[in-house]
């Protein structure tokens, strides 16, 4: 069969997608891209805010316009959420939670003809238990051999009193250092260079095996063949000073640190029951930059969340003004169902959500130009990338910045040195990614 898959979310996602892809290309099945004539289409979703699920749904009505005849099947966390929801959505064939999503081919095997069936029965509230999702399988991408995402951990303990993921992806879990080092290996014999260390919260690898992601990096760093690895986001409270110390001696660990701050006043980060205050937030940030002084820190930021008075916005926004930041990737508070935050006071209007993320992203855009420019001149090995655009080639410095330079097929998937100039900066990427 002809089969394309759209992908929603974060790189979580993007790697089992790709898992799943493998696993039906290697059955004999046909992958094409969504765009084209397939006879299944399927939909990797999120749910981490209400534009997320409307991209879904815009997603299936994508798929039934290209071929009406074929089969639509919806996975996820969107779907772990409300399955309920989604089998009222005409044209969906069926849908399968994120529990045995590893599982699709053989489940499009079974319920081939069967028309809008849920696999497996949700609960009162039209998702599926989030108990369900207990199992842990190792899943990491392939259509990139420069770089590869892969899956190391999933599911989170933390509750947030704003995010539906927990009940999307369960609790936290993952496989052994010895499981996962192996998996690593296997990467490597596909010639891909660098590694992006995906999870939920993927610091609290190895925290209900007796293990730490600390030594999970250390185990990494040994393994022959890859030559750069990413961590694509921890979280501030996990953050050793180990860790720190670990990516500032290694030359495979990149200095690239995502580190999600959500909220810079301690009212609101506690009102979100976030394990973590301002100021230890930015004892972490120095304690990277006195080590690191070229390395690149960004951070997640959310904007209108309940009680976030103008009080609360300003102190935010000095704060973040404040810091050795990169860039911000700013959120608009999206409510969303089951979570705490919908029985709090100080709902902030949609308008006043929208001028508040309009006002992070330009000190985010500030942020990003002064980080480019304190590094003009200085010198970082690049990874270069097969892709061609109009005549270009581009790829990533250790620490994260997008370069560009005329096609050349022979440094495809090599690192070479490159000073950093306004002509080979390239501050408009604008491509999707960590």
């Amino acid at each position: 069969m002809r089969i394309a898959c759209h992908t929603l979310g974060c790189k979580l996602n993007f790697a089992e997608s790709s898992n799943l892809l493998r696993q039906l290309s290697e059955e004999g099945h046909e992958v094409v891209d969504f765009h084209e004539e397939a006879d299944i289409y399927i939909i990797n979703t999120c749910t981490v805010t209400a534009t997320s699920e409307k991209k879904c749904r815009t997603a299936i009505r994508q798929a039934i316009r290209q071929n009406r005849n074929a089969r639509v099947v919806v996975t996820g966390c969107f779907a772990q959420n409300d399955a309920k929801q989604l089998s009222q959505i005409p044209g969906v064939s069926l849908i399968v939670g994120n529990d045995r999503k590893h599982l699709l081919a053989q489940i499009i095997a079974e319920n081939e003809g069967i028309p809008y069936p849920i696999d497996g029965t949700p609960d009162d509230d039209g998702g599926f238990a989030d108990g369900r999702c207990s199992r842990f399988p190792l899943a990491y991408s392939s259509n990139d051999r420069t770089r590869t995402f892969f899956k190391i951990q999933d599911g989170c303990d933390y509750f947030c009193t704003y995010c539906a993921i927990p009940f999307a992806r369960g609790r936290s879990r993952s496989a052994t250092i010895d499981d996962t080092v192996a998996m690593a290996r296997r990467i490597a014999a596909t010639g891909s260079k660098e590694i992006v260390l995906t999870g939920v919260n993927t610091g609290t690898f190895g925290q209900h095996n007796g293990e730490s992601f600390e030594e999970l990096l250390r185990a990494l760093d040994a393994v022959e063949g890859i030559q750069r690895y990413r961590i694509s986001s921890i979280e501030p409270n996990l953050l050793t000073q180990g860790i720190i110390e670990l990516v500032a001696q290694s030359p495979k660990i990149m200095p690239h640190f995502h580190i999600p701050l959500q909220a810079g006043s301690d009212k609101v980060l506690k009102a979100m029951h976030r394990r973590y205050d301002t100021q230890l937030y930015r004892q972490k940030l120095d304690d990277i930059k006195r080590l690191m002084p070229h390395a690149c820190i960004a951070c997640d930021l959310m904007v209108g969340f309940y009680g976030e008075g103008l009080q609360e916005f300003e102190e935010s926004c000095r704060f973040v003004e404040s810091l050795p930041l990169s860039y911000l990737h700013v959120f608009t508070y999206s409510e969303r169902p089951n979570t705490a935050a919908l029985k709090m006071e100080g709902k902030v209007p949609i308008p006043e959500r929208k001028r508040r993320s309009d006002i992070m992203h330009r000190i985010s855009d500030r942020k990003k130009q002064a980080f480019y420019t304190a590094e003009h001149g200085t010198q970082h090995e690049v990874l270069w990338e097969g892709d061609m655009h109009e005549g270009y080639m581009g790829g990533w410095t250790d620490n994260y910045i997008r370069v560009r330079q005329p096609f050349n097929a022979n440094i495809v998937n090599e690192i070479t040195p490159v000073t950093l100039s306004p002509d080979n900066i390239d501050i408009n990427y604008i491509k999707a990614d960590t």
